[in-house]
C-alpha cells in the first residue's frame, strides 16, 4: 500500500459491528431506537432538575452534567453510524474522523470526571454531614465542572494533535463503528510510540487514580453509613449512593475492558461489540438508574411531563 500524510480529503472506513447485509436493517432499528431513548431519557433528566427547585442541589447539578455529557458522547457516535448504514456508505473523511475522535475522548474524559465529583459529593454528604453546606457550595460545584471541561477537552486535543503527526496508509479501514484512537493509531503507518506512551500515561492518571479515589470514597461512605443507628436512614444512604455505584461500575468495567482488549488485539471485533456498552448502552441506562431507584427525582419527572401535557 501506498503511504502519505493523508489530508481532509482522504477517507477511512468504518466497518461497522457487521458487514453482513442483512443484519444492517436491523441494527439499524436497534440503534435508533436505543439513541432515541438515550435523548429522551437524558434532556427529560436535565429538564427536571432544571425545573424543579428542590432538586437545585449539588448532587442534581451534577447528575445534570452527566446527563448532559452522556447525551453528548452518544451524539458523537451513534447518528453518523445510522447515516451510514442508511446511505450504505462507510466512508468517513480525515477531518471528521479525527473530529469524532476528540469529541469522544472528551466526552469520556468528562463522564469520568463528573463520576469522581458524584462520589466526592456522596463522600462529603454522609461522611461530614455538618460542613457539606460550606464544602460543596454553589461556587466550588461550578468551578469542578468548569475545570473537568477543560481538562477533558485540554486532554482530547493533545491527543488529537498528536495524531495529526502521524501517516497513514491508503485505503484505510477501521474495524469499529467509530473512530477510536486505539484502532486509528494501530492504522498508522508511521512510529506511534510516542502516542501510545501517551495513552497509558493519561489512562494511569485519568483512570486509575480517579477510580483509586472512588474507591477510597465508597469505603469511608460504608463505614460511616453502618454506624448509623436507624436502618431506615442506613437503606436511605444506601440507596442514593447505590444508583451511583451501579453507574461506576457500568461505565469502568466496560471501559476498561475495551482498553485492555485493544491493547491485546489488533482488529478484534469484540472490541467494538464491547464499546457499544459504554458508548451506546451506559448513556442509555443512566437516566433509569438514576430515576427509577430516587423518588425525588421520580416526582420531579412527574411534573414536568404534567406541565408539558398540560399545555397541548
Amino acid at each position: 500500500m501506498a503511504t502519505g500524510n493523508i489530508s481532509d480529503t482522504a477517507e477511512f472506513l468504518l466497518l461497522g459491528l457487521s458487514q453482513d447485509p442483512e443484519l444492517q436493517p436491523l441494527l439499524f432499528g436497534i440503534f435508533l431506537t436505543i439513541y432515541l431513548i438515550t435523548a429522551a431519557g437524558n434532556l427529560l433528566i436535565i429538564l427536571a432538575i432544571i425545573f424543579d427547585s428542590h432538586l437545585h442541589t449539588p448532587m442534581y447539578f451534577f447528575l445534570s452534567n452527566l446527563s448532559f455529557t452522556d447525551f453528548c458522547f452518544s451524539t458523537t457516535t451513534v447518528p453518523k453510524m445510522l447515516m451510514n448504514i442508511q446511505t450504505q456508505n462507510k466512508s468517513i473523511s480525515y477531518t471528521g474522523c479525527l473530529t469524532q475522535l476528540c469529541f469522544v475522548l472528551a466526552f469520556a474524559g468528562l463522564e469520568n470526571e463528573i463520576l469522581v465529583m458524584m462520589a466526592f459529593d456522596r463522600f462529603v454528604a454522609i461522611c461530614y454531614p455538618l460542613r457539606y453546606a460550606t464544602i460543596m457550595n454553589t461556587r466550588v460545584c461550578g468551578l469542578l465542572v468548569l475545570l473537568s471541561f477543560l481538562i477533558s477537552f485540554l486532554d482530547a486535543i493533545l491527543h488529537t494533535l498528536m495524531t495529526l503527526r502521524l501517516s497513514f496508509c491508503t485505503n484505510i479501514q477501521i474495524p469499529h463503528y467509530f473512530c477510536e484512537l486505539a484502532h486509528v493509531l494501530k492504522l498508522a503507518c508511521s512510529d506511534n510510540l510516542i502516542n501510545n506512551i501517551l495513552i497509558y500515561v493519561v489512562t494511569s492518571i485519568f483512570g486509575v487514580i480517579p477510580l483509586c479515589g472512588i474507591i477510597y470514597s465508597y469505603t469511608q461512605i460504608v463505614s460511616s453509613v453502618l454506624k448509623i443507628p436507624s436502618t431506615s436512614g442506613k437503606y436511605k444512604a444506601f440507596s442514593i449512593s447505590g444508583s451511583h455505584l451501579i453507574v461506576v461500575c457500568l461505565f469502568y468495567g466496560t471501559g476498561f475492558g475495551v482498553y485492555f482488549s485493544s491493547s491485546g488485539s489488533h482488529s478484534s471485533p469484540k472490541s467494538a461489540i464491547a464499546s457499544v456498552m459504554y458508548t451506546v448502552v451506559t448513556p442509555m441506562m443512566n437516566p433509569f438508574i438514576y430515576s427509577l431507584r430516587n423518588k425525588d427525582m421520580m416526582e420531579a419527572l412527574r411534573k414536568l411531563l404534567s406541565r408539558t401535557l398540560s399545555f397541548h
